[in-house]
C-alpha cells in the first residue's frame, strides 16, 4: 500500500540509520552515514527485521545496540529510524492551557527567553532572592537619611539602603561614595528625593537633585522646598527623569540648603524620612 504525504525519513526529526548486517551475535553497532550513532534512549529507535517491528524489545547503551538473544546471520534488517524529541508532539497553536502545565514546569530561561535581556534580581525583606523576569522594570532602590543633617551643603554621610524587614529592590542596585550614586545600568531613570524635617517657625529647608555627565560639574535640576513650624514635621519631595547613557559619566548627588539654627532635614536608621527612590524605566 502506497504511503500518503511525505515518507518518514522527510520528517526533519526522524533520522535514518545504516542498515545492521546480522552475523548472528546480539549486539551491534548503531552506525549513521558509516559513524557510529548515538540515540536518544531505546525507545526513540524503530527498528525492522525480516518485515517485523522491533520496539521495546532491546536495550541501548551508547551506541550499541542489543536484541537479548542471537539474531541469525540471514536474517534481514529493513531499515532503523530514530525520532527526534517532539516529533508528532508538537501541539497546534493556543491549544495548551494553564491547567495541562505542571508546577514549576516553566522555568526561569523560558520566562526572561527575550533578547539581550537579562532576568533580574529581587532581594525580599528576609534576605532571600527572588529573580524575575525581564521586559519590565529591571531596577528600583531606595536609599534614606540615617542621621538628622543640620548644616547646608551636600548629602555625602549618613547614607544607607532601606533596610526594614519585608524591603525588596530590584537588580543589582545603586553604589554610592561620599554621597556620589552610580547607576549600575545605562536607561531612563525616575530619581525622587523626598526631604522632611523640622524646626524653627518660618524657615524654609530646600532639598536639590544635583547631576553631572561629565563626572565633574553639577547642576540643579530639581529642588523640594518646605517651611518648618516649632515643634512640627514637614516634608516636600521633587523628582527628575535622568537619560543615563553612560554610568561613568552621568551620576547623581542630593544637597540640603538653607538651614537655620535649630532646624533640619530629618533621618533615621529604623524608618524611611529623608529618602531617594530610583527607579530604571526603560532602555536610553
Amino acid at each position: 500500500m502506497a504511503y500518503i504525504g511525505r515518507d518518514t525519513d522527510k520528517i526533519s526529526n526522524v533520522e535514518v540509520l545504516d542498515n545492521i548486517t546480522f552475523d548472528g551475535s546480539s549486539s551491534y553497532t548503531l552506525q549513521k552515514g558509516g559513524s557510529n550513532f548515538t540515540p536518544s534512549s531505546a525507545n526513540t529507535l524503530l527498528v525492522s527485521i525480516d518485515g517485523v517491528v522491533q520496539a521495546g524489545n532491546f536495550t541501548v547503551s551508547g551506541s550499541t545496540i542489543d536484541f537479548g538473544t542471537a539474531v541469525a546471520g540471514t536474517s534481514t534488517c529493513d531499515f532503523i529510524l530514530h525520532y527526534g524529541i517532539g516529533l508528532i508532539t508538537t501541539p497546534s497553536d493556543g491549544t495548551v492551557t494553564t491547567a495541562k502545565l505542571a508546577d514549576s514546569s516553566v522555568s526561569l530561561a523560558k520566562l526572561t527567553a527575550t533578547g539581550t535581556k537579562d532576568a533580574t534580581t529581587f532581594l525580599r525583606g528576609d534576605n532571600s532572592f527572588q529573580e524575575v523576569p525581564a521586559g519590565g522594570i529591571t531596577e528600583a532602590d531606595q536609599w534614606r537619611l540615617t542621621a538628622d543633617k543640620t548644616t547646608d551643603g551636600t548629602v555625602d554621610s549618613n547614607l544607607e539602603r532601606v533596610d526594614n524587614s519585608g524591603f525588596g529592590y530590584i537588580g543589582t542596585g545603586m553604589t554610592q561614595s561620599s554621597g556620589i550614586f552610580t547607576f549600575p545600568s545605562t536607561g531612563i531613570w525616575s530619581i525622587r528625593f523626598t526631604c522632611q524635617g523640622n524646626g524653627i517657625s518660618d524657615d524654609n529647608i530646600n532639598g536639590y537633585i544635583q547631576v553631572t555627565i561629565n563626572n565633574s560639574s553639577y547642576n540643579n535640576v530639581a529642588r523640594a522646598n518646605f517651611s518648618t513650624t516649632q515643634g512640627e514635621y514637614n516634608a516636600s519631595s521633587t523628582e527628575f527623569l535622568f537619560d543615563v547613557t553612560n554610568v561613568s559619566t552621568h551620576k547623581i548627588r542630593f544637597r540640603i540648603d538653607s538651614i537655620g539654627a535649630g532646624s533640619g532635614a530629618s533621618g533615621s536608621t529604623s524608618e524611611t524620612q529623608t529618602y531617594f527612590t530610583f527607579i530604571r524605566l526603560g532602555d536610553t
